[in-house]
């Protein structure tokens, strides 16, 4: 109990402020969409860069890691689209976006300050080495695979150009892409450029955490419940499960591991959606999804911190 009130509680209490915020009328849905392009293609791209660019890569890229986090993510979005396609009879293109959100945890908006704040901003290490692949990853993944369903009778040559323009189109990933620029070039960045650049981190969070509360707002769980269902026991229960077995037998160390699992326990992010709506393909499903989970991961993260040692 003290784990949900302590850890999980003030994280979900931001978000709802959002919901109730535009649930109230009291922030319009226009301010919800200036907030979030704020925190998607400014903040949150500050703190990756700036965490990025000074995380010990030789430390925190750890191969044990890595391989079990993103073997677990790709199992579940291959599962995600077979169990779509076959057993639930959705279509090709729905079925991608279908996996995409059985693979795309939330791993900034829930993961980061939920393991901050039941292990610490030390524990983040690791958190930082998944995240920094985790968008390069998931839409490389899901981009690829829709293309080629999409590319269908048509030159595969194509495909490349449009994945590489799709992902670097993506402030997240320009972030992390000057923060290794920096790390690994070993430039030296003025300290009035750090302190602005630590102000926007700061504001990154919390502002996010409500904006993401004023986008489920909108959401309503419609659709194919099957389906929702399925997506949610997918991320929220095969995705932790396969990450916790893979790192047991890896033998990660503890703080690698919680890490790990718990940016895997994450609901789906709003990328999800994003994705999505991008290629015009499932959007009620998904956004179903996304909320539905959100809201049972309250439960399943309690459940998590209990497991872990």
């Amino acid at each position: 109990m003290t784990a949900l009130i302590d850890v999980i509680l003030p994280v979900f209490l931001v978000l709802g402020f959002g919901y109730v915020a535009v649930w109230r009328n009291l922030f319009s849905d226009s301010g919800v969409d200036g907030l979030m392009k704020f925190t998607q293609n400014f903040a949150i791209p500050c703190l990756l860069f700036r965490a990025i660019s000074t995380l010990d890569l030789g430390a925190g890229f750890d191969l044990a890691l890595l391989s079990s986090f993103y073997a677990g993510a790709a199992t579940c979005f291959f599962a995600g689209l077979f169990a779509a396609r076959t057993l639930l009879k959705r279509s090709l293109e729905d079925s991608v976006a279908i996996g995409f959100c059985c693979l795309f945890s939330n791993s900034l908006l829930l993961g980061l300050p939920i393991t901050e704040r039941a292990y610490g901003t030390d524990a983040l290490t690791a958190n930082y080495a998944i995240i920094a692949i985790h968008s390069p990853f998931c839409y490389g993944l899901g981009i690829t695979v829709m293309e080629i369903v999409r590319a269908r009778g048509t030159s595969p040559a194509a495909i490349p150009a449009k994945v590489l323009r799709a992902m670097f189109s993506n402030a997240l990933i320009l972030g992390i892409t000057l923060g290794f620029i920096v790390n690994l070039g070993s430039v030296a960045l003025p300290s009035v450029f750090i302190d602005a650049v630590d102000l926007m981190v700061r504001a990154a969070l919390p502002a996010a955490l409500f904006g993401l509360g004023g986008v489920l707002y909108r959401y309503r769980p419609e659709g194919d419940m099957r389906v929702i269902f399925f997506v949610c026991a997918v991320s929220l229960g095969l995705h932790p499960v396969i990450v916790y077995s893979l790192a047991q037998w890896n033998d990660l160390a503890t703080p690698a591991l919680r890490s790990a699992v718990m940016t895997a326990a994450m609901a789906p992010g709003v990328n999800s959606y994003v994705f999505a709506n991008m290629y015009g393909v499932a959007q009620r499903v998904v956004a179903s999804a996304v909320l539905l989970s959100t809201a049972l991961s309250i439960l399943t993260i309690w459940l998590w911190l209990g497991v872990l040692p």
